[in-house]
């Protein structure tokens, strides 16, 4: 059994790792690993050598005689063994509650039976398989102070064997509940109802996230062509000018600054655009993603207020509704252990 050199936190943190009642612990969990196992072995021999396939089986291959040898000899042997191993389990149960009271490991003495629960039910001889569920954890303790009890290769077997049955559960489960969400919106007369429920319990959730993407967007947009807006109304102020035929009459009847006139009054109207246009644009590109403007926020408000009483509305919202829970249910049925099965049969390649 190989060890690794650090030793990450267990429950043996109140223990130093070089002191002799760390390993007294580690050598009587390794013990109690092996007693289990040797334990649960021995039984179920005893149940099939006890039984008619085990009898059929032997005298099918001539081994009668050793059958009747171990019904007559070693069977009562077994009984009696496992009779003082339940003695020994209830013993050893006791001791550590002790010792568990004496040193405090727990807030309150009465919560160790509740934490060993399962070795309490070990004890009953129908449920003695979950004494391996105790030679697990003892295990899996082991595993995590270092010690490499089960071999890689088997660890990462386990883990993939215990991804495909839990994927395959929740898979069969969601995929459940969604078609029967998706049935009761098709066959229920209150499907609307519930539709307009959830929108309007997410119209402030709704009614954020548009402040911000207005904020994040329009704002940003704005204020990077905020001088080529400007420019352009200012552009077109001038043009406007110009295309006033009046104005241009009445200037020429000055004589000699006439023309001057002109052309200044065509270079303040345009000032004049791009300085408006500036006012203009200047309370939509404050503020920040977090702190949206006030402007960007009323207009969120009130988009989110819109009345969904509306035919059209309540396709897109039934639509949208009904492609989301195809779009999961699509997701949900890819086989994500397969994938990963596919893509280390190629890495062996």
């Amino acid at each position: 059994m190989k060890q690794n050199r650090s030793i990450p936190k267990s429950k043996y943190h109140r223990v130093d790792p070089q002191s002799l009642s760390f390993k007294l612990y580690l050598i009587y969990d390794t013990f109690m690993v092996f007693l289990i196992i040797f334990n649960l072995f021995c039984l179920a021999a005893n149940f099939f050598l006890m039984s008619n396939i085990g009898g059929w089986f032997l005298n099918s291959i001539q081994l009668d005689e050793a059958l009747n040898f171990y019904r007559t000899h070693l069977h009562p042997w077994v009984i009696t063994t496992e009779a003082w191993f339940i003695l020994f389990l209830i013993t050893e149960l006791f001791v550590r509650w002790v010792i568990a009271v004496i040193y405090r490991h727990h807030r309150r003495w009465f919560f160790f039976p509740f934490i060993h629960w399962y070795e309490i039910l070990a004890i009953i001889p129908q449920l003695r398989f979950l004494r391996l569920f105790r030679a697990g954890i003892i295990v899996f303790r082991l595993h995590e102070l270092g010690y490499n009890v089960i071999p890689e290769s088997i660890q990462k077997r386990a883990k993939f064997y215990y991804r495909v049955i839990m994927e395959e559960l929740s898979d069969r489960v969601v995929i459940t509940v969604l078609d029967g969400v998706k049935h009761e919106l098709n066959t229920s007369s209150t499907h609307r109802k519930i539709i307009h429920d959830l929108v309007d319990h997410h119209r402030t959730l709704f009614a954020q996230a548009l402040a911000e993407l207005l904020q994040e967007s329009l704002a940003a947009e704005l204020q990077q062509r905020q001088t080529l807006i400007a420019q352009n109304i200012g552009a077109i102020v001038n043009q406007a000018i110009e295309d006033t035929p009046e104005l241009t009459q009445l200037l020429r009847l000055i004589p000699i600054v006439g023309g001057r006139i002109e052309h200044q009054i065509q270079s303040i109207g345009q000032r004049l655009g791009e300085n408006i246009t500036y006012g203009i644009l200047e309370p939509l590109v404050s503020g920040s993603p977090e702190q949206p403007n006030h402007t960007y926020k009323l207009i969120a408000e009130k988009v989110s207020e819109l009345n969904i009483d509306n035919e059209a509305l309540e396709q897109l919202v039934e639509s949208a509704v009904y492609e989301s829970l195809d779009a999961i249910r699509k997701q949900v049925k890819v086989k994500q252990w397969l994938e990963d099965l596919e893509e280390l049969d190629q890495a062996k390649e």
